[in-house]
C-alpha cells in the first residue's frame, strides 16, 4: 500500500497553520504602540483647541481650520502611504510615517501664530495618515485566520489608550498654564524615538516579499514565527536559497483600477461609504466634545474631566467588538455598532444635565469605538496582497475627506443647535451601517 506524496506547504499555509504566538504578540504591541501614539496626538487637538479658543481669541471656524488641515494631510497621506506600502513595502512606511508626525507634532509645540499651527498640523496629518491603514494591513498578513478580525481590532484598541492618554494629558497639563497646549504637543514628539525601534524590529510582510520574489528573506520569517510557536520547519514549497526578483509590479494606476474590477467593485463602493460616514460622524463628535462642553458652560477643566470619562467608554467597546467580529462576523458586528452609534448620538445631542451628557456620552464612545474596530479589522481583508495596502490606504483616504469637511460644518451646524448637529452624526451612522451589509465576510478565511 502506497503513500500519496505531501505536497509542501506554501509559506503563507504555514503562517495561517499556527497559533497566535509571542511572535505575534511583538508584532501585535510593535503596531500597536505606534497606533496609541497616532491616537494621542489626534485626540491631544481636541484639547488644544479648547484653550486656543481662550488664549488667542479664536473663533470656531478657526479652530475649525486647525482641526481640518490635520486631516487633509491625512487624506493624501492614507492614499499615498497604501500606494508606497505596496510598492516598496509594509514596514519601511510604517516606520517613515511615525517620524514624519512625530517631529511636526513636537514642532508645532513652538507654534507662534495660526498660520503656521495651520501648516504644521498638515504635515502631522501626512504622516498620521499614512500609518493606521498600512499597521492594520501590516498586522493582518501575518494574523493566523481563525483569530484575525479579533486580533486587528485590538491593535484598534491601542487607539483607546492613545485617547486615554490624551485625555490624562488634556486634563493634567493643558489647563496648568497658558503654555499648556505647547507641552501637551511637545510630548506628541515621541513617536519620533519609536519610530527608530520600528524600522529594526518589526518583521517585514511575508506575502510582500514573495510578491517580490524575496524567497530567502520571506523563509526567515516565517521560520521565526515557526520557533515562536515551537513548530518544527517543514520543507517548504518553492525556492528558499535564492531570490527571483520581479518588478515592483503593478503601477499605481493598475492598482487603483483594480479596486473597481467586478470582483471587488461592490466591496469597494461600500467601503468608501462607510469610511466616509464614520470618518464625519466621529472626528466631528469627538474633536469638538471639550470646546462644545465649554461653550455650554462648564469650565475647561470640568469639560476636560468630562471627556476622560467618556474616552474610558472606548475600551470596553473594542473588547465586545474584538469578541463578536469572530461569533457573529465582520458586517454584522460592523453594521450593529454603527446603529448604536446613531442612536447614542441623538441622545448625546439631547443630553442636558450632567449625569445624562456622562452616560450617552460613553454609550457613543462605546459604540463608534466598537465600530472602528470592526472596520479596521475588516478593511485589508477584502482585497490581495498586491492591492492590500492600496485599498486600505484609499479607503481611509475617502474617510478622511469627510473628516476634513465635518470640523468645518460644525460651527455652521451649531447654529441651529446641538440637538441637529448630533442628529446629522446620527443620519450619517445610519447610512453607514446600510452599506456595511453590502460588504465581504472573511472571517475565517486565508487572505489568499
Amino acid at each position: 500500500m502506497s503513500t500519496a506524496p505531501t505536497t509542501p506547504r506554501t509559506r503563507s499555509e504555514r503562517l495561517d497553520a499556527l497559533p497566535f504566538t509571542k511572535a505575534h504578540g511583538r508584532l501585535l504591541v510593535g503596531s500597536g504602540v505606534g497606533w496609541a501614539l497616532d491616537a494621542m496626538d489626534v485626540g491631544l487637538v481636541s484639547f488644544v483647541l479648547a484653550q486656543l479658543a481662550v488664549q488667542w481669541q479664536l473663533g470656531n471656524t478657526e479652530l475649525s481650520w486647525i482641526a481640518s488641515a490635520g486631516f487633509l494631510g491625512m487624506a493624501i497621506g492614507a492614499t499615498l502611504g497604501g500606494l508606497l506600502a505596496d510598492r516598496v513595502g509594509r514596514r519601511h512606511v510604517f516606520a517613515i510615517t511615525l517620524l514624519v508626525f512625530g517631529i511636526a507634532t513636537g514642532a508645532s509645540a513652538l507654534a507662534w501664530g495660526l498660520g503656521v499651527l495651520i501648516v504644521l498640523r498638515f504635515i502631522v496629518g501626512l504622516g498620521l495618515g499614512a500609518e493606521l491603514p498600512v499597521a492594520s494591513t501590516l498586522m493582518s498578513e501575518f494574523a493566523p485566520p481563525r483569530i484575525r478580525g479579533r486580533i486587528i481590532v485590538f491593535l484598534e484598541a491601542f487607539w483607546a489608550i492613545g485617547w486615554i492618554a490624551a485625555a490624562l494629558i488634556g486634563y493634567l497639563v493643558v489647563p496648568t498654564s497658558d503654555d499648556g497646549w505647547r507641552w501637551a504637543l511637545a510630548i506628541g514628539a515621541l513617536p519620533a524615538v519609536y519610530a527608530a525601534i520600528v524600522r529594526t524590529r518589526l518583521p517585514e510582510s511575508v506575502r510582500f516579499l514573495e510578491s517580490r520574489g524575496r524567497h530567502r528573506e520571506a523563509e526567515t520569517v516565517v521560520r521565526e514565527f515557526e520557533a515562536s510557536a515551537g513548530v518544527a520547519h517543514p520543507e517548504p514549497a518553492g525556492d528558499t536559497t535564492t531570490d527571483t526578483p520581479v518588478s515592483a509590479g503593478l503601477s499605481a494606476g493598475e492598482r487603483l483600477r483594480g479596486l473597481w474590477v467586478s470582483t471587488h467593485r461592490r466591496d469597494t463602493g461600500s467601503l468608501w461609504i462607510v469610511w466616509f460616514c464614520v470618518n464625519f460622524s466621529y472626528y466631528g463628535a469627538f474633536i469638538w466634545i471639550p470646546t462644545i462642553l465649554v461653550a455650554s458652560g462648564f469650565s475647561l477643566v470640568r469639560s476636560f474631566g468630562f471627556t476622560l470619562i467618556i474616552t474610558l467608554a472606548q475600551i470596553p467597546g473594542y473588547a465586545v467588538s474584538a469578541w463578536l467580529i469572530e461569533a457573529w462576523g465582520r458586517k454584522q458586528t460592523l453594521a450593529t455598532f454603527l446603529a448604536g452609534s446613531a442612536v447614542s448620538a441623538v441622545l448625546f445631542g439631547t443630553a442636558t444635565t450632567e449625569p445624562t451628557i456622562i452616560v450617552f456620552g460613553m454609550c457613543l464612545s462605546f459604540c463608534n469605538l466598537g465600530a472602528w474596530g470592526a472596520l479596521y479589522a475588516t478593511t485589508p481583508e477584502l482585497y490581495p496582497t498586491a492591492l492590500r495596502a492600496t485599498g486600505a490606504g484609499w479607503a481611509a483616504g475617502i474617510g478622511r475627506i469627510a473628516s476634513i469637511i465635518a470640523p468645518l460644518s460644525v460651527p455652521v451646524l451649531l447654529l441651529a443647535g446641538q440637538a441637529l448637529l448630533f442628529s446629522v452624526f446620527a443620519a450619517f451612522f445610519v447610512v453607514a451601517a446600510v452599506a456595511a451589509l453590502f460588504l465581504s465576510d472573511m472571517r475565517g478565511r486565508s487572505l489568499d
